[in-house]
């Protein structure tokens, strides 16, 4: 971590940032995340060692906030500034509430010659002040500081600004946390969800319930990899003292910060029926769950024994917890056991649940226990947060839905006017690659969320009337612990998309804009490097960007890095160097070649970028679909299939398109007769999600994009068992024949084996490339 922290600042001191003692540094309110409104003035007030810090006589939380003031300034600056709650005027900074404002968190900081004012419609505003005047800060341990005058009026988007953290999988000990919690503070960040139980692994001591620690909170082994069968033999451990999680209550509130607990059920309940097995529809026995993803055996939901279960918990989350939510999980509950289950199907039937057109019985069962919960909260004045499947088979009547799978959780909320926190996958889990480059990458789960995605998230659908987007509430980025074992990568994952996601959650989307953002982002990460956050350094590298032109059959390569540091590059596959060619525009490609391209610092060289261009007869031609590619995987569209350029095993990176419910029928157009022999397409599958290789592949003929003739056609076996995920060529020989139009024909599996968890259902296909040779 001590080389990274040298990395950023020295590329700071080296470029973009002034190192020097000789002068008096400035301040910068250009900071992350962007305040509403910054409006300069004249003069400039000098922070020096005779500065002290004010705060109102008897007010706890503020002389907390100036503390945390002081802390900061002594980290920037190197500066002792007294804390006093005497009145001053001259030489300043002082703190104080009673901001004219609807938005409890708004904030007003107002810098003269004379004194800095950091005026809070609330305690919490005053610390997001705060917590602006630090990130305005230059890193500096000698010499004063300028602060130019100016009038910053500056509040929230959302109230709900959350980050989730899971605990279950891999556990994070109490200092860990808190380090978690001031990482969460300089983003404005106001929300830890605190992912406690999981099937593998209890969390959270319940005193009435000991063996969901003694017993639920030990798993004899972890599994290696993704779901390999292999296992490392070793225990594993770890739960949080009620103590403890108080202890961490309290540090967050002192950032005004509120820490929401998740009891995840009921399923994600493995580890609890460890303990208790009568909890189960099978009786047992069980043990805490070794492998990822979603265990069949959940909480019975016909045995009452169960629901005593749920208030014995909740009761003890409530007086542990003073938070308004309580979050019940509801996600990802198979009702496997329950259609078996005699309890379950009596209660069924006792509750006179029947299935409709949009849910089952069983679902409407899961409804019953997220509403028991709920009027079990609601009657300890709390509140419930529910993941989106709480929606199936009706609504608990004051639930809060997040929104995971995709948007149309939020929406479906907001139409029954419930409030919903908006937490895509696609945009917001930061367990997923941040980098096409996933080779050199820890493990993750999958997925692909960089940085520029997280940044370009709307939270709030057009299809939204502006009364229901009032429902929009907050936003959230979540983070999965599966393959995240150490603290360290947990902040490697966070940052610094967490910034990203802060400028979503607080910033008007009016002011956001992405090419400035990266150019305030030193700033920031200027502070990273003073606490020694091991963040990832992928925006320092070599950014790639690839276009083809069609018309002219090229592929257009552009390369920038964040502070236009000079870029050298190599075509013909050899390591550049300071003496290779320099960057100056855009690279026109328009045949088969490896580039590799570096930047040069005054502190080092990048990671090595690199990329395989592979021209076929196919690459760069003009492409038509006949049939439809899924939106929600459309990422670059149509001339993903031509540009030359694979895919890795990661389908989310945007190298891969996906057809659903319809072919993929491809027209390339050869802009002259061609003779061909050989045609082929590159397909990904990844069985457990439904994406499933071909079932057929044709290729047909035309000289004049009319009348086709088909050459050659493959049919292939339906999917099994063994079949293993990964990337396949297909290909199609046939005598050579002259072409000015060739059409690909693929199609995918449209009813899944019936040994497949997804049996019945279509299966998507992804390609990433079309060839004629």
């Amino acid at each position: 971590m001590r080389k990274h922290h040298l990395l950023g600042a020295i590329l700071l001191c080296g470029g973009l940032f002034s190192c020097s003692s000789e002068v008096i540094q400035q301040a910068n309110y250009e900071i992350i995340p962007l305040p509403q409104e910054i409006k300069i003035s004249t003069g400039n007030f000098v922070l020096n060692d005779r500065t002290s810090i004010v705060y109102p006589k008897g007010n706890d939380e503020m002389q907390q906030n100036a503390n945390l003031l002081a802390t900061y300034i002594r980290q920037m600056s190197g500066k002792k500034l007294k804390v006093i709650d005497e009145q001053i005027t001259s030489n300043v900074i002082t703190l104080t509430t009673g901001l004219n404002t609807d938005n409890a968190e708004a904030y007003q900081l107002k810098v003269t010659p004379d004194n800095i004012i950091i005026r809070g419609a609330s305690e919490a505003g005053t610390f997001y002040g705060i917590q602006t005047l630090r990130k305005s800060l230059p890193a500096t341990n000698k010499g004063d500081i300028s602060l130019p005058g100016v009038e910053i009026n500056d509040y929230p988007r959302f109230s709900y600004r959350g980050v989730h953290l899971d605990v279950s999988r891999h556990f994070f000990p109490i200092d860990s946390i808190k380090r978690f919690i001031d990482m969460m503070a300089l983003h404005n960040i106001n929300r830890l969800h605190w992912h406690l139980t999981d099937d593998q692994g209890w969390r959270i001591e319940i005193k009435k319930r000991p063996e969901l620690t003694t017993i639920g909170s030990k798993r004899s082994a972890t599994v290696i990899g993704h779901n390999s069968g292999e296992y490392d033999d070793v225990p594993y451990s770890g739960f949080y003292t009620q103590d403890e999680a108080k202890d961490i209550v309290r540090y967050a509130q002192e950032r005004h910060i509120t820490v929401i607990p998740e009891i995840d059920l009921p399923g994600h309940m493995q580890a609890a029926l460890a303990a208790y097995p009568e909890l189960g529809c099978t009786g047992g026995p069980y043990e805490v769950w070794k492998m990822w993803g979603v265990s069949e055996d959940v909480l019975c939901a016909g045995n009452d024994k169960t629901l005593l279960f749920i208030e014995d918990v909740l009761s003890e989350m409530v007086d542990i917890f003073p938070s308004e939510y309580i979050h019940v999980g509801g996600d990802e509950c198979p009702k496997i056991r329950w259609e078996k289950c005699p309890k379950c199907q009596a209660r069924i039937k006792e509750l006179r649940l029947k299935a409709d057109k949009n849910h089952t019985a069983e679902q409407e069962l899961q409804s019953y226990i997220i509403n028991y919960a709920e009027q079990f909260l609601n009657g300890k004045g709390r509140r419930i947060i529910g993941w989106e499947e709480i929606l199936e088979g009706g609504l608990a009547p004051n639930a809060t839905v997040m929104s995971w799978r995709g948007i149309e959780g939020g929406i479906e909320a907001v139409k029954h006017k419930h409030d919903a926190i908006m937490t895509p996958s696609l945009f917001l889990y930061f367990d997923y690659y941040q980098t096409m480059d996933t080779d050199n990458e820890p493990p993750a789960i999958g997925g692909y969320v960089p940085l520029e995605k997280v940044y370009s998230y709307k939270p709030v659908p057009q299809t939204l009337t502006s009364e229901e987007a009032k429902y929009i509430v907050g936003v959230q980025a979540n983070l999965w612990t599966e393959y995240i074992p150490t603290y360290s990568q947990v902040e490697y994952m966070e940052l610094p998309r967490m910034a990203a996601l802060s400028e979503v959650q607080w910033t008007m989307p009016e002011k956001k804009d992405y090419a400035d953002f990266l150019k305030r982002l030193p700033g920031l990460i200027t502070i990273y490097d003073l606490n020694y956050y091991n963040y990832a350094k992928h925006i320092f590298q070599v950014k790639s960007q690839y276009i083809p032109d069609t018309k002219a059959n090229i592929l257009n390569v552009v390369l920038s890095t964040i502070d236009n540091a000079p870029i050298y590059y190599t075509l013909d596959g050899n390591e550049p160097t300071a003496g290779s060619n320099v960057y100056t525009d855009t690279l026109r490609i328009n045949q088969s070649c490896t580039l590799k391209a570096i930047t040069i610092r005054p502190n080092g060289t990048s990671t090595v970028l690199k990329e395989e261009v592979k021209f076929n007869k196919a690459t760069m031609k003009p492409v038509t679909m006949l049939q439809p590619i899924n939106e929600k995987y459309k990422f670059e569209g149509k001339n993903t299939l031509i540009d030359g350029l694979a895919g890795s095993r990661n389908y989310r990176t945007g190298r891969w398109i996906a057809f659903y419910q319809n072919d993929l029928e491809a027209v390339i157009d050869l802009q002259q007769e061609t003779p061909i022999s050989k045609a082929w397409v590159r397909t990904y599958a990844e069985i457990g999600e439904e994406i499933l290789d071909l079932r057929e592949l044709s290729v047909a003929i035309s000289n004049d994009g009319k009348g086709y003739k088909e050459i050659k056609s493959e049919v292939y076996p339906v999917a099994s068992k063994e079949d293993r995920n990964g990337i396949y060529t297909h290909e199609l020989s046939f005598d050579t024949v002259q072409a000015h139009y060739v059409k690909i024909i693929a199609r995918p599996e449209y009813d899944i084996p019936t040994w497949h968890w997804g049996k019945g259902r279509p299966a998507f296909i992804f390609v990433d490339e079309i060839g004629l040779e």
